[in-house]
């Protein structure tokens, strides 16, 4: 009976490895470098290395990476089951002349123009909801600290523009900022996950006297001082003042949205967004997820194939959190009712001043 159970058991996990490695077989992609586990990812090799080479300048964690970035958001966030909108469908691209017009989608037009422009001379035939969603991907790989975003190809042509007001506005309240997300599938917590993306990005309209200002002392790695400089009370605009969707910031050359100020001290938030600040792998993991959501909104993930393998993995960090040169913990505006602040030192030297992000 032993002899026999035995026998039984290694049959079982014969068949077991043979089965994994089916579901783990790879495709030689033709151009004899690359493997794949699905022959469609194939395509998306030769895209990846010429989006690096050509669109993000080398690699590198710039202004193109930011616009894509926020381009993935604009395009994804337009859906609602009850107002229409396909969500990461590219219809910012092929309806660029209307959705460009949307006031919240201002100065995206140029990442359009561009994105648009390169998959012309390129020969891109991917979808332009698949193009949106991959450069995203490929774009905040060159960010150090960064998650390796999942990507997956096969998104339909978009059938429609996305109706106008789907997005947020720098200058919307908290309560009406939630709901939004609320009615496209998102949590609060996933909203401040989402705000992760300010930590590599930059605002071009929000002071136009100022383009390329960053929103946090480090806009070229992902890490979270951007959700500590928020919390530090605001004594200057970098710029002018008086913009709509702006408040004071602490640091010159930084500048500061009124919604993410009010949400990193709202108490639906404020806990979640301090939870990021000393906790980085949180921060990638929470990040990731999120971003992989917000790019499957509208699209049905069973007819979808996952390529995350095209992309490329970021270089790791190793700075650490800390408080900008000249501020102190007394400059904290603390807001999370249930937790302290961590406990942060400050660079030394003089005060920290932010060179604004060059353009490409």
């Amino acid at each position: 009976m032993f002899s026999q159970r035995f026998s039984s058991l290694v049959l079982a996990l014969g068949a077991l490895r043979v089965a994994n490695g089916a579901l783990t077989k790879r495709v030689a992609c033709a151009d004899g470098v690359h493997t794949a586990t699905n022959a469609a990812c194939c395509a998306l090799f030769p895209i990846v290395d010429v989006l690096e080479s050509d669109f993000f300048d080398g690699g590198e964690c710039g202004e193109e990476v930011h616009e894509s970035l926020r381009l993935t958001f604009h395009d994804a966030i337009g859906f609602s089951p009850e107002q229409g909108g396909g969500g990461a469908d590219g219809s910012i691209i092929v309806f660029e002349d209307i959705e460009t017009a949307f006031h919240a989608n201002g100065g995206i037009d140029d990442i359009v123009d561009a994105q648009k422009a390169f998959m012309q001379t390129n020969n891109i035939t991917i979808s332009p909801g698949d193009f949106i969603q991959l450069a995203g991907a490929v774009g905040v790989s060159n960010c150090p600290g960064a998650p390796r975003l999942q990507f997956f190809l096969g998104r339909p042509a978009p059938k429609a523009a996305s109706p106008d007001l789907l997005v947020p506005e720098p200058f919307d309240d908290v309560t009406k900022i939630l709901a939004r997300f609320k009615d496209a599938g998102f949590s609060p917590n996933e909203v401040v996950a989402l705000l992760a993306s300010h930590s590599i990005a930059a605002a071009d309209l929000v002071d136009p006297t100022i383009p390329g200002t960053p929103f946090d002392s480090t806009p070229g790695i992902f890490d979270s001082q951007f959700f500590i400089e928020t919390q530090l009370k605001g004594t200057l605009f970098p710029g002018t003042s008086g913009n709509e969707g702006e408040v004071m910031s602490p640091l010159r050359g930084e500048i500061r949205l009124q919604s993410d100020a009010e949400l990193a001290r709202d108490p639906r938030t404020a806990c979640e967004w301090q939870s990021f600040i000393n906790n980085h792998a949180k921060m990638q993991s929470e990040f990731k997820a999120a971003m992989l959501k917000l790019s499957l909104v509208g699209q049905d993930k069973r007819r979808l194939i996952d390529c995350s393998e095209v992309i490329p993995v970021p270089k790791a960090v190793t700075n650490k959190p800390h408080l900008p040169a000249g501020s102190s913990l007394r400059d904290v505006e603390r807001a999370c009712a249930s937790s302290p602040f961590p406990v942060l030192t400050a660079d030394p030297g003089p005060a920290t001043s932010v060179a604004p992000v060059p353009p490409s």
